[in-house]
């Protein structure tokens, strides 16, 4: 009963990300929204997140339970839906944006910091649990184009919505770790702690830095494979073909997390990360090889997600988790995808394809960080 209900959480949050990531433009331009400020919008809700997940992670950090944070969240969440119905132009789309941003994405630090504890507790394969994520992202994308198809893009927003309040019973329903500290002990940690920590400065770098060379892929790989004359059918085969890879590698993932551990899980994200972006230059328009390389996404994201939890795992008590998990998403997850995004577009723009051959920097300079990883952290708890 366990794995189902952390399942559930997953299954919830990622179907509402599912829904809204790959048609949220679509439905910013349908309420008068330029493409410019579209991209003004995307970049402050990310640096918003960065903040929010950080600071809701000092706050649970204090708390006895996250459940009462995370209904609030949630509550915000579902009163930002609804301000969206009633928002047109840019101003408003930006404010409500913005409050979005501080309330729905500190939900999965939080939930992965439970899910983390407690299948460390109870012996649980995480890696089984949190492929429903990946599995229910797709429906959230498929019944999104299918609904803006057939419906309009006002359908964006409604399924978002219905995302958000299947998350409201996967919040209540969620278990908690069972291993509580006093309340003096959980005050004790601070984040400057953490980052005061070479080992945990390291995997962030390695995690951060892997997960942000994406950067160019997502933001321009379907106007590059549309530059280059792929049928708009064979691009989105392309992308359904990535993410059910990394299902088809989340659902091994517990045995090659016990095989390599870790580090050699990072050391494969890496690895894999700077062989495909090194690739793409040359051959980034040729469909057979693309789909080779879009088969490297279990392990550019699959295997580094994997290896961030491992990780976490290992070297972080329960009592800490939640501001680790944050520290995570806020810095490795936000920060630093945040500015290679806005960095990407420049390079796009004057390099064309040839930009992958930064993000393929961006994968040694992860390499390098997890290689030092291993040299500095043999398994041991960090505080």
């Amino acid at each position: 009963m366990i794995p189902a209900r952390l399942a559930y959480f997953f299954g919830a949050y990622f179907f509402a990300g599912g829904a809204a990531l790959s048609y949220w433009a679509v439905w910013l331009r349908d309420r008068g929204v330029g493409d410019a400020e579209i991209g003004t919008i995307y970049m402050a809700r990310q640096f918003v997140t960065v903040a929010a997940t950080i600071a809701v992670g000092w706050i649970a950090q204090r708390l006895a339970g996250t459940r009462g944070l995370l209904m609030a969240l949630l509550a915000g969440a579902l009163a930002m839906v609804v301000a969206y119905e009633f928002s047109y132009g840019f101003w408003p789309n930006l404010i409500v944006t913005m409050i979005w941003g501080a309330m729905w994405h500190p939900l999965l630090s939080l939930g992965d910091g439970n899910a983390v504890a407690v299948t460390r507790e109870r012996g649980i394969d995480y890696a089984r649990v949190r492929v429903w994520g990946s599995v229910t992202f797709i429906g959230g994308a498929l019944a999104a184009g299918v609904a803006v198809d057939r419906w309009g893009p006002p359908w964006v927003l409604y399924l978002l919505g219905i995302g958000v309040v299947l998350t409201i019973p996967a919040a209540l329903w969620l278990p908690t770790p069972a291993s509580r500290s006093a309340p003096a002990d959980r005050g004790k940690v601070r984040a400057g702690e953490l980052l005061r920590k070479p080992t945990f400065v390291l995997f962030l770098v390695a995690c951060g830095f892997c997960q942000a060379s994406h950067a160019v892929l997502y933001s321009f790989g379907t106007l590059s494979w549309r530059a280059a004359g792929i049928d708009d059918v064979v691009i989105s085969l392309l992308w359904g073909e990535s993410v059910l890879i990394e299902i088809g590698l989340f659902m091994i993932g517990g045995a090659l997390t016990a095989r390599f551990g870790a580090v050699g899980m990072l050391a494969l994200g890496a690895g894999g990360a700077l062989v495909r972006w090194a690739a793409m230059p040359w051959l980034g328009t040729d469909v057979a090889a693309l789909v080779v390389l879009q088969a490297l996404h279990a392990l550019t994201f699959g295997a580094t997600h994997l290896a961030a939890m491992a990780f976490l795992r290992q070297a972080i008590p329960t009592h800490a988790m939640p501001l680790a998990q944050s520290l995570y998403y806020g810095l490795a997850s936000g920060l630093v995808i945040a500015v290679v995004f806005q960095v990407s577009g420049t390079l796009y723009a004057r390099f064309g394809g040839d930009a992958f051959f930064a993000m393929a920097a961006l994968a040694g300079i992860s390499l390098l960080a997890t290689i030092a990883l291993a040299r500095r952290w043999k398994g041991e708890a960090l505080i």
